[in-house]
């Protein structure tokens, strides 16, 4: 049963917010591009009625399929039901941004209030019995219902996810997992508001002195969050990423290092009114109790039962095949900077608040590489231009911006039109909303407001990206590092992936979580391409393309820091993985976090990429729960995939882009991804590639 949306019981009382009419949010969306979300015309306050009469039209869509007189066949129940929904659809893709990119304290409040609602309504659908009941027909009479290979593979796909679901539950455990939908529901949704109030915390100075290393247009950047908080004349530090990592890597003041590192890594765990680790606790043990009644050994296995990996044990063979060598290198990256530290006569230990600034000082003395050198020619905005190229020469995309001609939902966000290249027939619309501002969650992801299937028209994809990159100050260009390109051409691979999708069933558009890092972990590799850099790496006040002795100081350095990226990276999928895979739900995050690292041989300089009291890709949902090990399942395909086109002796190989669009990504889940990896590459992913691009042994 296709359903857009998280899953909610029908709403009998009134909504806490005042009632307005929620058509903008009901009917079809307006204007051209066969439709786009009407943002100027969206209050928060529409949401309650909104959701009350979406629900009450998806119950009865549902009920008439699942009451139909006739006998179950596929067109009349799961064809039926892939039709279903549209309206809910575009409901949720709007509350999705007012979730993720516009959190106020009155979106807060109704996602407190009605995310449990709306979890018990779907979960409420998906354990239907008479519904289960049709689909169960069907499935135990497949062979013989003449169906082709999309069609059966929709039909396995719905039974096991009912299955998975509850669906052959005892109506007492339907209860109890309706009771626990709901609860966690509610939990996700106060993880979120309180990692959020954290992130949104700043320290201030009034002290220029204080920023001493760090660039002017970075102090500007500074200087204009200051002056939105209210306080002019000062420099403010949000508790982001975003903020704090370029403070870490330059600023020489060792204190202010040391304080805006603690307060990055202590989001949530400050035991305070947002501290996180009880609502953990409460999440563990749910989905524990969850996972059992469910008959599966523990969380670790339900989410995994749907995956590439299979099995927990499959993905942490391959965490744990990396994770000694990641180690090793952090040993020899820690010794070098120490090396350097007691040559510059600093008398410090390396510590975790120390690692960032002199791996800079390394990275100079090894490679005479600076990022303050680099960041100069990566303006925001020919960075974006650059992965707009790339897809171009790929995929025969091209896009043009039409910023102003259609709503957005925050002055910020720019947009494009998109087309093929050779039939110039409009493909979709590309939403980029790249500043980090109040209410806006951390870190970078892609979504889409509608997707294409053929079953449903094969409308145009309207897809976004959203980052976080510091803004620069008044009249300033946005300047970002290496690492903030590398993300925009990572969330870049995301809406490619998007826009390329080509399914006529609307069930068969996703994947499974490990691969859906894939395509996006595979677009990184092309902004380092001789030929986007010489195009769109230029200096924002000459215009100069970066000098190709500074490319070769960048290309030299690739594998610099690899330990630290791979360890800070690897701890958290490692934790999560063991904090799932266990029988006994844990109850003291913290001490489970610090106990999990020691046995592993956690290096003491490095913290985890994502401590599980701010880990929202654990705790704000279940989606990436169990399943952080998917990016290095993902780059191990990744760095194979980019070994083709290597082989093939160039980046650009035509031939190759066509057979990785055709195969991987345009065929979503029509066929299983394993079986669609071999037909690309012609056998199962090498993981030496990884290592190889890492600049780990091989051997």
């Amino acid at each position: 049963m296709s359903q857009t949306a998280p899953q909610a019981a029908p709403a009998t009382r009134p909504a806490t917010t005042p009632a307005i009419d929620p058509a903008p949010l009901l009917a079809p969306w307006p204007g051209g591009h066969e439709g786009v979300p009407p943002w100027d015309k969206v209050k928060p306050a529409m949401f309650p009625a909104a959701f009350e009469q979406a629900m009450a039209t998806a119950r009865a869509e549902f009920v008439k399929i699942r009451d139909n007189s006739a006998a179950p066949t596929f067109e009349n129940t799961i064809r039926a039901s892939e039709l279903s929904g549209e309206q809910m659809g575009r409901l949720f893709a709007v509350w999705g941004v007012y979730q993720s990119n516009l959190a106020t304290p009155e979106v807060q409040a109704i996602a407190t209030e009605w995310s449990p609602r709306i979890s018990a309504f779907f979960t409420e659908l998906s354990l239907d019995l008479k519904m289960f009941a049709r689909v169960k027909a069907l499935y135990d009479s497949r062979k013989s219902l003449g169906l082709n290979a999309q069609q059966m593979r929709l039909l396995e796909r719905e039974y096991r996810s009912a299955v998975t679901s509850g669906a052959l539950l005892n109506e007492a455990q339907k209860t109890e997992v309706k009771r626990i939908n709901q609860e966690l529901s509610r939990a996700y949704t106060e993880f979120s508001r309180k990692v959020l109030a954290d992130e949104e915390k700043a320290i201030v100075l009034d002290n220029e002195a204080e920023l001493a290393g760090l660039s002017d247009s970075f102090k500007a950047s500074l200087a204009e969050e200051a002056k939105a908080m209210g306080q002019p004349g000062k420099w403010a530090v949000k508790n982001t990423r975003s903020s704090v990592q370029p403070l870490l890597m330059y600023a020489t003041n060792r204190p202010l290092r040391q304080r805006i590192y603690n307060a990055f890594i202590n989001r949530g765990d400050n035991g305070d009114a947002n501290d996180t680790n009880a609502t953990i606790a409460q999440i563990l043990k749910l989905r524990q109790e969850r996972a059992k009644i469910l008959g599966f050994k523990n969380h670790a296995w339900l989410r995994m039962d749907d995956t590439m990996a299979e099995t927990p044990e499959n993905a942490t063979k391959l965490m744990m095949s990396v994770w000694p060598a990641a180690v090793g290198r952090v040993r020899q990256e820690v010794a070098d900077m120490q090396a350097l530290a007691n040559q510059e006569s600093a008398k410090i230990t390396i510590e975790p608040w120390d690692y960032r600034f002199y791996a800079e000082k390394v990275r100079k003395a090894k490679y005479d590489l600076d990022e303050n050198e680099v960041k100069p020619y990566l303006e925001l905005s020919n960075i974006l231009q650059g992965a707009f190229w790339a897809a171009g020469q790929l995929y025969d995309l091209d896009f043009k911006e039409n910023t102003g001609q259609i709503p957005v939902f925050q002055s910020d966000v720019r947009t494009f039109q998109v087309s093929d290249r050779k039939t110039g027939k409009e493909v979709g619309i590309f939403y980029f909303d790249g500043y980090a501002r109040a209410g806006k969650r951390s870190g970078a992801w892609a979504t889409s407001y509608r997707g294409r299937s053929g079953l449903r028209g094969n409308h145009i994809v309207l897809a976004s990206n959203n980052n976080n990159f510091t803004k620069g100050g008044a009249g300033q260009p946005t300047l970002i590092s290496i690492d903030d390109a590398t993300t925009l051409f990572h969330e870049f691979g995301h809406a490619l992936h998007s826009l390329l999708s080509n399914v006529y069933y609307p069930g068969l558009g996703g994947t499974p979580r490990d691969f859906v890092e894939y395509p996006s972990q595979v677009n990184e590799n092309w902004l380092m391409t001789p030929e986007v850099l010489n195009r769109f790496a230029k200096h924002y006040q000459t215009g100069a393309p970066m000098p190709a002795a500074l490319v070769a100081k960048i290309e030299k350095a690739s594998t610099f820091n690899q330990g630290f990226d791979t360890v800070e990276y690897l701890s958290s999928a490692i934790v999560d993985m063991k904090l799932h895979d266990r029988d006994v739900a844990v109850t003291d995050p913290d001490a489970f976090e610090r106990e999990t690292l020691a046995s592993i041989g956690m290096p003491q300089e490095i913290v985890m990429r994502h401590r599980l009291p701010q880990f929202n890709h654990l705790f704000s949902s279940d989606a990436y729960s169990a399943g952080y090990y998917s990016y290095l399942w993902s780059e191990t395909m990744d760095a194979d995939t980019w070994a083709a086109f290597q082989e093939a002796g160039s980046p650009w190989d035509k031939k190759t882009a066509d057979r990785f669009r055709a195969t991987l990504l345009s065929t979503g889940n029509e066929t299983d991804r394993k079986d669609a990896y071999k037909a690309f590459r012609g056998r199962d992913p090498d993981v030496k590639a990884l290592f190889k691009r890492r600049g780990f042994p091989t051997q």
